[in-house]
C-alpha cells in the first residue's frame, strides 16, 4: 500500500533510464516553463486545481505504481504489441503523465490536443539527449507518449494499457493539498472544497481487481471528486476491470466502484 504523493515517483526510479529521463524532465527550462504557465491559466486565471509541476510528479508516481501493480498480472499493450520493451513501456508511462497536462499553457479547452503539439519537440530532444534509441523506436515510443496524452481527456477512450495508467493516475490526485492554491485565492467551488474535504488517497495490489484505490475522507463533499473526476477517468481508460474504488469517511465505506450496494444509490447519487 503506497500514499499517492509528489515522493512516489522516487519508489520507481530503479532503472538508470528512467532516473535520466525524469531528471531531464524536472531540470528541461522548455517543460518547467510551460508547466508553470499552465498553472497561470488554470489556477491563477480559472481558479481550478493544480496543473503544474507537482501534479506532473504526482501523477507520473501514481502512474508507474498502478502500471507496476498490472504488470505482475498482464503484458503491457505496447510490450504485446511488438512496439517496445518493458523499459521502454515504463518510459511512456513517466512521460505520458509527467506532460499530460502540459497543454494547459495554452488553454483549458482542449488542453489535450494542444499538449500534444507542445510535447512533440520535447520528445524529439529528450530522445536524443537523455534516452538515446534509435529513431525508428523514439518515433515508436513518441507515438504512444502523445497517445497517453491525447487520451488522458475523458471523452477520449484509452487504447493502451499505459495511456489508462496515466488516466486513471491523473484522477487519485484528489486530495486536500491540490486545492489549496486555488482555495486561497478566493477559488470557493464544489472541486476545491471536494478536494479539501479528502485527506489522502492509497493505491494497493487488490483481491477481486488487480488495482485498489482507497479515498480516504473526512467530509462527504469528497464523493463529488470520486464521482466526476476519477469515476469519469476510469470509464474510459480501458482499464475500468482492473480497477475498484473505495470511498471511507472517517473510516467508513460510503461508496465503491463497482458498487457493491447499488440499493445507495438514488437518483445519481448516495445517500
Amino acid at each position: 500500500m503506497v500514499i499517492v504523493s509528489p515522493r512516489l515517483i522516487h519508489r520507481h526510479l530503479k532503472e538508470p533510464s528512467l532516473r535520466r529521463i525524469f531528471h531531464f524532465l524536472e531540470e528541461d527550462l522548455e517543460v518547467q516553463s510551460y508547466l508553470q504557465m499552465a498553472n497561470v491559466m488554470a489556477v491563477e486565471r480559472l481558479k481550478y486545481n493544480d496543473h503544474g509541476p507537482v501534479h506532473s510528479r504526482i501523477t507520473s508516481g501514481s502512474a508507474l505504481e498502478i502500471f507496476d501493480i498490472l504488470t505482475r498480472r498482464f503484458a503491457p499493450t505496447t510490450v504485446r504489441d511488438n512496439i517496445c520493451s518493458l523499459e521502454d513501456a515504463k518510459v511512456i508511462v513517466l512521460c505520458g503523465a509527467y506532460l499530460h497536462d502540459i497543454g494547459n499553457a495554452i488553454h483549458r479547452t482542449a488542453h489535450h490536443i494542444h499538449g500534444c503539439i507542445i510535447a512533440n519537440s520535447i520528445l524529439n530532444r529528450l530522445f536524443s539527449e537523455a534516452y538515446q534509441v534509435d529513431q525508428e523506436l523514439a518515433l515508436r515510443l513518441k507515438s504512444e507518449i502523445l497517445h497517453c496524452i491525447f487520451s488522458h481527456d475523458e471523452n477520449v477512450e484509452c487504447l493502451s494499457m499505459e495511456a489508462g495508467c496515466v488516466k486513471v493516475a491523473d484522477g487519485t490526485d484528489m486530495a486536500e493539498g491540490r486545492a489549496r492554491i486555488p482555495y486561497k485565492m478566493g477559488g470557493v467551488n464544489i472541486h476545491s472544497l471536494s478536494a479539501l474535504s479528502i485527506r489522502k488517497v492509497e493505491i494497493l495490489e487488490g483481491d477481486d481487481r488487480p488495482v485498489r484505490i482507497v479515498v480516504n475522507m473526512d467530509n462527504p463533499a469528497g464523493i463529488f471528486q470520486v464521482e466526476r473526476v476519477l469515476e469519469r477517468k476510469i470509464s474510459s481508460s480501458g482499464i475500468e476491470e482492473m480497477i475498484e474504488v473505495v470511498a471511507l469517511q472517517n473510516g467508513k465505506e460510503i461508496k465503491s466502484i463497482p458498487d457493491k450496494d447499488p440499493s445507495r444509490r438514488i437518483m445519481g447519487t448516495y445517500r
